[in-house]
């Protein structure tokens, strides 16, 4: 029945013919099945074991908040890591490790220092760790050495090269961040205090024309403006004065040359007094009717009125007095000191041309007087009318001056916080590295695993056993199944002779079944205790 069902579907699963392989081929599968696990297997042990030491790192943030204190180096740890790995990694600091702990052979070994540089870099492992931030929050450090030993004291090693450089590094990146806010503080410095001395001394070339003083030199030359009025106006009354102080010389010169008396007595003198007299109280009611009495030119011609009037009284007292004394010879008239004339009027025409020269040296002083504060209004007017560009020059001034003051304050300001920082790297307060697990001691070796050889062994195995029984059956030219009988006869097979069993075959048969299912036991065996050994003393 179940060669018809194979007959009627040839593609399916045909167990019979595949059991008789086994039954025919065990041999060929267990003996290639053990040899090739023995082989991978011995391996393992043949190897030399190399010893894993690892050590994990903790990247702990800085103590202080940042709102305190502001970090003044690069924050990115992922290129700082990159720095330090390759500081680390450099040749120099790998030989002296190599020399310390006498690396990869020693005497008369052949390597070269760059061959042993070279096997080092590949002996360590570096493996970051990310928090779920995608941020480095750790990081493993390993080696692989032949000694356990000694894997764990150059881990350890590594470990504290990485902690120191990682302080190091930062510490000189602060440093010199803080050095060259320094450097450009102090040149900001200079350039602030050049464009402080330009200012000085624009200010010192330039003063009184400042913007800021404006209100003040207004004041200035509006008190100049009220002095030089006021000096203007008694200049005009000093020259009202000199014309009437010379008016009454005048008159008094006239006096001497009127004609005398038979006594010897002057005549027409009084009279002058009067009609001048006349003309000042005509000029004073004039004035007093545009005027009040307070005004200078009204106070003036009142003081010319007082006086010509007191002249009058003594004319007229001098003329009463004279023709009360007896006339005198003509000799003592003409020694007076002033010919033909009366000592009063004498008196009074000196007195009235010693007032002329006082007038004159008046209007000489006040005429002077004049010109200073014409000169000084016209100075303060000049300082007015530069104030416009003065303001601009000191504006163009100014604005890099404070441009410059500005840079200066921020530079102050970064230059303190960098040494802030400074402090808090010297203090080791900021990012620093953690060692969380110290450097372990390896138990059992990471290369090679002989458990994993194991399987490796297996798997190697099973497949030289399946390639020699492939290769025996296509070798193996004998018929073993219905099915190549009838591959090979042209003609309908009508029926068969069973298989006729003697007793020496059977035994023999039965010999073989036992000795395959012991090969099989004893391969399995073998491999199931080699593999507990390598799990148990791997």
């Amino acid at each position: 029945m179940i060669d018809d069902i194979q007959e009627q579907n040839p593609e399916s699963f045909n167990f019979q013919k595949y059991l008789g392989i086994a039954r025919r081929r065990h041999f060929f599968f267990l003996i290639p099945l053990f040899i090739g696990w023995a082989l991978v297997w011995s391996a393992s042990w043949v190897l030399p074991p190399r010893y894993l030491s690892s050590t994990l790192i903790l990247v702990e943030q800085p103590t202080m908040p940042k709102d305190y204190v502001t970090p003044n180096i690069n924050d990115d740890l992922q290129e700082r890591m990159q720095t330090i790995t390759q500081q680390i990694l450099s040749r120099t600091r790998l030989m002296h490790i190599i020399e310390q702990f006498s690396l990869y052979g020693t005497g008369h070994d052949q390597k070269s220092a760059e061959d042993k540089v070279e096997r080092m870099r590949k002996d360590i492992g570096i493996e970051l760790v990310r928090d779920t931030r995608n941020q480095i929050s750790s990081f493993n450090v390993s080696y692989t050495s032949r000694d356990p030993h000694v894997a764990q004291q150059v881990t350890s090693e590594l470990t504290n090269l990485f902690i120191n450089e990682n302080l190091e590094v930062r510490q000189q990146q602060s440093e010199d961040t803080t050095k060259f806010l320094e450097s450009q503080l102090e040149s900001s410095r200079k350039t602030l205090a050049t464009q402080e001395d330009a200012i000085r001394q624009f200010k010192g070339q330039h003063v009184g024309e400042m913007p800021g003083q404006l209100a003040s030199n207004l004041q200035i030359l509006s008190g100049l403006q009220s002095q030089l009025q006021a000096s203007e106006d008694a200049l005009n009354v000093a020259r009202q004065q000199h014309v009437y102080l010379q008016t009454l010389a005048d008159q008094y010169k006239s006096i001497q040359r009127s004609t005398k008396r038979a006594d010897g007595s002057a005549v027409g003198g009084l009279p002058a007094l009067n009609q001048e007299l006349e003309k000042l109280q005509a000029r004073l009611d004039d004035l007093s009717s545009h005027y009040t009495d307070r005004h200078p030119d009204v106070r003036k011609l009142k003081e010319q009125i007082a006086n010509t009037e007191k002249m009058r009284d003594q004319t007229l007292a001098a003329m009463k007095t004279k023709s009360a004394e007896p006339s005198t010879d003509a000799s003592d008239s003409n020694n007076s000191g002033v010919s033909n004339l009366d000592p009063s009027e004498s008196a009074m025409l000196l007195q009235v041309q010693s007032q002329l020269r006082s007038n004159n040296t008046e209007i000489s002083n006040r005429e002077h007087s004049i010109a200073a504060l014409q000169a000084k209004v016209a100075e303060y007017q000049g300082r007015l009318n530069q104030e416009p560009v003065r303001e601009q020059q000191l504006a163009d001034l100014t604005r890099g001056y404070e441009q410059s003051k500005t840079s200066y304050d921020e530079l102050l300001k970064k230059k303190n916080e960098s040494k802030m920082a400074t402090s808090m790297e010297l203090l080791q307060q900021g990012e620093r590295f953690r060692v969380v697990d110290p450097p372990s001691f390896p138990q059992k070796p990471d290369f090679p695993n002989r458990l994993k050889f194991c399987g490796i062994g297996l798997a190697v195995g099973m497949a030289f056993g399946g390639l020699a029984v492939v290769l025996a059956e296509m070798f193996d030219k004998r018929i073993h199944e219905e099915s190549e009988l009838k591959t090979v006869l042209a003609i309908p097979i009508i029926s068969e002779i069973p298989d006729i069993i003697g007793p020496f075959e059977e035994r023999r048969r039965r010999r073989s079944q036992w000795l395959g299912w012991a090969t099989a036991a004893f391969v399995f065996g073998v491999v199931l205790i080699g593999s507990a050994f390598s799990y148990l003393h791997g």
